[in-house]
């Protein structure tokens, strides 16, 4: 279908001020940070959340921080451990707050929020293991902060998507901990795959192949992008993996990708919940405040969350 009228608003009003702009390669890494991290953050006032604490969590080599929003009502809460997008390069708890206020408010879950650390200065598998190390400090903290540690869920958007897929992979071939469920927002899962959706959405459409291959460059070594923890879609064994929530958009690069993995997930025996946002392009669950279509992905999310915490409670009832 033809572009939501909402999103070609947003993509012409995005032309008309980058012309004349350097491309992202006349950038340095710092640089493109420091810029896109303002303007990802812009948009209208959060939603309130009952509260918002930012703890630290131990990782190789140092610290990292994380965010933890708990929506109203009683606890304990089940838990959505969440990674932020920007392409492993940028992006913070900071610019993805609105949107981690939105899934709590909407699935009733506590979310934590992870600041995992940035390529180039931290390259390739670096952020993959922040990443796990929070899940692991989760399971052995949450519940002094109202959140229950056997009812996890990992997810996050585009770049915190694929983080969110390696950590479930991770986990399985760790030996724990055990998490109910997975929500891939518009997920990289490949760097070595070639799909039409990266040909038909290459330019023009939020995020384009050119970014893509200047995030990898920042992100990887040549000889990383095999790795199933840098492609997951490259994973020999997807059985036993939590169940999963997979969402993409119709104009973006990363489509055939998110599509590809979800079945991948359902060819190995795992419960998929899939769907292709008609009209939307990368980035638009975090635009809800200005997209319809955005916060019906929110509304969808939560819902997932709900049910898969549902189904957990159900298991520990019933076990």
């Amino acid at each position: 279908m033809p572009l939501d009228p909402q999103v070609k608003g947003f993509l012409e009003q995005m032309a008309e001020a980058s012309l004349g702009a350097p491309t992202i390669s006349s950038f340095s890494p710092s640089e493109y940070r420091a810029i896109s991290n303002r303007n990802m953050g812009t948009g209208s006032k959060p939603e309130e959340v009952s509260r918002i604490q930012e703890v630290q969590i131990p990782v190789e080599d140092g610290e990292i921080m994380a965010r933890i929003y708990t929506p109203e009502g009683n606890g304990p809460y089940p838990v959505f451990l969440f990674f932020h997008g920007g392409g492993w390069v940028i992006g913070s708890v900071d610019t993805h707050d609105g949107m981690a206020r939105m899934i709590a408010n909407a699935s009733g879950a506590i979310v934590v929020s992870v600041d995992y650390r940035l390529a180039p200065e931290h390259k390739f598998p670096v952020a993959t293991e922040d990443c796990y190390h929070a899940l692991l400090w989760v399971e052995k903290h949450i519940e002094e902060h109202g959140g229950m540690r056997d009812c996890l869920i990992v997810g996050g958007d585009s770049a915190g998507g694929n983080l969110a897929a390696v950590v479930t992979l991770m986990a399985k071939e760790r030996s724990g901990p055990k998490m109910a469920g997975q929500v891939l927002i518009y997920p990289a899962t490949s760097f070595t795959v070639s799909t039409p959706s990266m040909k038909e959405n290459a330019e023009g459409y939020f995020l384009t192949k050119d970014m893509m291959n200047w995030f990898a460059y920042q992100y990887l070594r040549d000889e990383d992008r095999t790795s199933p923890y840098a492609s997951p879609l490259s994973a020999g064994d997807l059985s036993a993996l939590p169940k999963a929530l997979v969402l993409t958009a119709e104009y973006d690069p990363l489509r055939d990708e998110g599509r590809m993995y979800a079945d991948a997930l359902a060819a190995a025996g795992v419960s998929v919940q899939y769907k292709e946002y008609k009209g939307m392009i990368h980035g638009f669950v975090s635009m809800a405040d200005a997209l319809d279509q955005g916060k019906e992905a929110i509304r969808h999310i939560g819902a997932a969350i709900k049910g898969m915490a549902a189904e957990k409670a159900g298991i520990v009832k019933d076990s």
